[in-house]
């Protein structure tokens, strides 16, 4: 448990080293995703993930190109729908997106969130919780996804896929 904090504080220390938060005009903070930054933010949560899973022995995760269409996917669905939920305006499920993009492995799990944090504020917060953690640390584990989707206003949709 100490090596995953010391991992998990480490990551946090690495998100100060990204683009700053602008202020909105009401005093909000928020943090800006640029086009240009798709790559280094998905390869810093990939990261940050196996250095979490190699705090605990768990084998690292690979990015999957497959997933992170998925992921972007439902992002984007998530805010049309304005709700951070598992299920698709077409009421599909995570596991139908992963079908649908033609994953051929075994789909593990979702991790979404609905903020205006940076992504390794919002790993943070998933490893908190204990069924969000499940997923991510899941020994089953071979893959990830990675995509988010930014608002106008900066909120930000982000998911998380795992499969094996």
């Amino acid at each position: 448990m100490r090596a995953i904090l010391l991992a998990l504080a480490t990551a946090t220390t690495l998100a100060a080293c990204t683009t700053g938060p602008t202020t909105t005009g009401t005093g909000t903070k928020v943090y800006r995703i640029s086009a240009a930054q798709t790559s280094r933010i998905q390869y810093r949560m990939l990261d940050s993930v196996n250095e979490l899973r190699a705090a605990s022995g768990a084998t690292p995760l690979q990015l999957n190109s497959q997933l992170n269409a998925a992921a972007k996917t439902h992002a984007q669905d998530m805010s049309v729908q304005n709700r951070p939920w598992h299920f698709g305006s077409d009421g599909s499920s995570p596991l139908d997106r992963a079908t649908r993009v033609g994953y051929p492995g075994t789909y593990l799990g979702e991790t979404i969130s609905e903020t205006f944090e940076s992504e390794l504020q919002t790993l943070s917060a998933w490893m908190a919780n204990p069924d969000t953690r499940r997923i991510i640390m899941d020994p089953r584990a071979r893959n990830l996804g990675f995509s988010w989707h930014q608002e106008t206003n900066g909120k930000i949709w982000w998911v998380l896929e795992v499969g094996a």
